[in-house]
């Protein structure tokens, strides 16, 4: 008889209780609509989705949680590779997640100080000779947002594949007359894949299904897909609507991690480097 581990029983209690549970209910209440106070089975929901109107706001969501995660990983990964040369690295790490552990909220909040009409970056350029500039309430300020809060995400996991990194493959790219660019993409990229990979998803996850920060920055000018599924639960009290939207956004997620995983792992099996 295997011995009952009661740390093994709590974390698939919570994981029941948290994660099963929550998603089964999100799957009955997706795939069914109130009929005379009954719920019955119907794809009606995804049918509504499927609307023109909402797939443009889906797609909207893309593309600036896309470029954002593109930004990040501009400047994630050269950002992540230089704090790797450093003696005080440890230092840098924790400038990076000092502003984390701040409320979500309020470092959001500052961005209205900062991007307003009458902020500090309005007030330098009207010192500086130039007109004030509309950076509030657009696309620009829900990325800026964006990048601003989720970049840690993308450097700290490259952070850590680039520390584990052995040296040596990169000293014998350079004995073998590889030049820095060879050895950055034969060598370096490859073998830090992981990290870049996923830093990738854990930016572009939050960054296409966040609210927060498109009601703060946005205004009432811009609605992207989380926007639609809070309203859903908060406001207009249609759950069953709001948790097919969910379902698809979920569907996308996990397609696109385990796209990400699947071409991982197959580099990873091809071998060589160099």
């Amino acid at each position: 008889m295997k011995k009952f581990k009661l740390p093994t029983f709590i974390y698939g209690l919570w994981t029941m209780l948290f994660i099963v549970l929550p998603l089964i209910l999100i799957l009955m209440l997706g795939f069914s609509v109130n009929v005379d106070g009954r719920a019955i089975f119907s794809l009606a929901n995804f049918e509504r989705f499927f609307d023109m109107i909402y797939i443009s706001i889906l797609w909207r969501s893309i593309k600036l949680a896309f470029y954002s995660t593109l930004i990040c990983l501009l400047i994630g990964y050269p950002f992540s590779w230089l704090i790797s040369k450093k003696k005080n690295r440890d230092l840098y790490i924790l400038l990076i997640m000092i502003p984390m552990w701040m409320n979500f909220l309020l470092r959001t909040y500052a961005w209205l100080t900062l991007l307003g009409r009458n902020g500090l970056i309005n007030s330098l350029f009207v010192k500086l000779g130039f007109g004030k500039v509309e950076m509030l309430y657009n696309n620009f300020s829900i990325m800026i947002g964006m990048i601003y809060n989720y970049l840690p995400f993308m450097i700290l996991p490259i952070y850590t594949s680039i520390i584990k990194l052995d040296k040596t493959y990169v000293e014998a790219g350079y004995d073998m007359g590889a030049s820095k660019f060879q050895v950055f993409t034969k060598i370096i990229l490859p073998l830090t894949k992981g990290g870049l990979i996923t830093g990738i998803i854990m930016t572009f996850i939050p960054a296409i299904s966040t609210f927060v920060i498109t009601q703060l920055l946005g205004g009432n000018n811009i609605n992207l897909i989380g926007n639609i599924i809070e309203q859903q639960f908060r406001f207009t009290g249609d759950w069953n609507f709001g948790s097919a939207i969910s379902l698809v956004l979920i569907a996308m997620i996990l397609i696109l991690i385990r796209f990400s995983l699947k071409n991982s792992d197959a580099d990873e099996l091809k071998g060589g480097f160099i």
